[in-house]
């Protein structure tokens, strides 16, 4: 007959932690000292000596029942004696497990088994704020996150934040199962220079589309130059950082206000949000204008942009009479962070 999943395991624990000793010295003083109670007490069954036995050495005490006789008495200064460091033993076995357990956490030595989770990889001066970020959107409040950085400590106060200490590389990302992750983000060490901090994000990228070529990944760079090389690794989306701030500045000199209207539809601590949602049933198969009238008019949400077949090409502000297919997906300004 298999055994049921839950005993598996509790037995693989218990063997694997070596209590097993310790509960074969504890059955095995109940059962000599129940029978020595029922042999010098005459007036004790085998179920009352075994409940006094129990009762001794876990130092309860109850009173119920009593050893009469000098044997039984000095039976009983013996459970107490040796029940008390047994017990002792055994309570303390349990507490360096669960202290390992946590140093091991704390320390990133533990692998994972979580699906569906985020990896990030590599600790910089943004990586808080891409958590606490995550954190604020509904969609991501108590998703995993896997931390892959080679830091002494956990560094964030998070427990869905799970840390693996070291480079993000073939062996550290197995142990953040990327097999079953959903989405990698993969940062520049500021601890390099920018060209090196490239190359490892280039290097990083390649390994994770060999071990996982669906996963969708997120990559950080600091040269516009090296977008190519990302490119070429199959990276989904690529943000080149000093780009992207110039970007905003030009053109908030030129259009005041750009980059408050920007901000706050990039947090998901203040404003509206840009959510991506599927295409409502009964509006697939209408044009553009048709399904941007509907949105704003029954649900307040504009659609700036159309991606085709959920994960294809992004066209943004599409002409107003393009179909819009159930498979294709819509890029909202919405109040609701889910986008429904």
């Amino acid at each position: 007959m298999k055994q049921p999943k839950f005993l598996s395991l509790l037995f693989n624990f218990i063997k694997r932690e070596n209590l097993h000793r310790i509960f074969l010295i504890l059955f095995l003083l109940i059962l000599l000292s129940t029978a020595a109670l029922a042999i010098f007490e005459p007036d004790l069954s085998f179920i009352n000596a075994l409940w006094l036995s129990v009762v001794t050495l876990t130092t309860v005490g109850y009173g119920d029942i009593t050893p009469t006789t000098i044997p039984g008495r000095i039976i009983g200064v013996f459970i107490m004696l040796f029940g008390i460091g047994i017990l002792g033993m055994f309570t303390a076995s349990v507490a360096s497990i669960f202290v390992v357990k946590k140093l091991k956490e704390d320390r990133g030595m533990k692998s994972f088994d979580c699906k569906n989770h985020i990896i990030i990889c590599t600790w910089n001066h943004s990586t808080k704020d891409i958590i606490h970020e995550l954190r604020s959107d509904p969609r991501t409040a108590d998703t995993p996150i896997v931390l892959v950085a080679n830091l002494d400590l956990k560094p964030i106060d998070d427990d869905n934040v799970l840390f693996i200490c070291g480079e993000a590389d073939e062996e550290n990302l197995k142990r953040a199962n990327i097999s079953e992750a959903k989405t990698i983000i993969i940062l520049g060490d500021d601890r390099v220079e920018a060209d090196n901090r490239d190359a490892k994000v280039v290097l990083t990228t390649l390994t994770v589309e060999t071990l996982h070529p669906d996963i969708y990944s997120i990559v950080q760079l600091e040269k516009e130059a090296n977008v190519r090389h990302c490119e070429r690794a199959k990276a989904d989306e690529i943000i080149v950082k000093n780009k992207f701030s110039s970007r905003l500045i030009s053109r908030s000199a030129l259009d005041h206000g750009i980059t408050k209207v920007i901000s706050a539809l990039l947090s998901s601590r203040v404003g509206d949000d840009i959510v991506k949602v599927p295409v409502p049933d009964h509006l697939a198969g209408m044009s553009f204008l048709q399904i941007f009238t509907e949105m704003k008019a029954k649900e307040d949400a504009i659609v700036l942009a159309v991606q085709k077949d959920s994960e294809g090409e992004v066209i943004t502000n599409p002409p107003a009479d393009m179909i819009v297919n159930e498979s294709d997906t819509l890029l909202i300004i919405s109040k609701n962070r889910t986008g429904s």
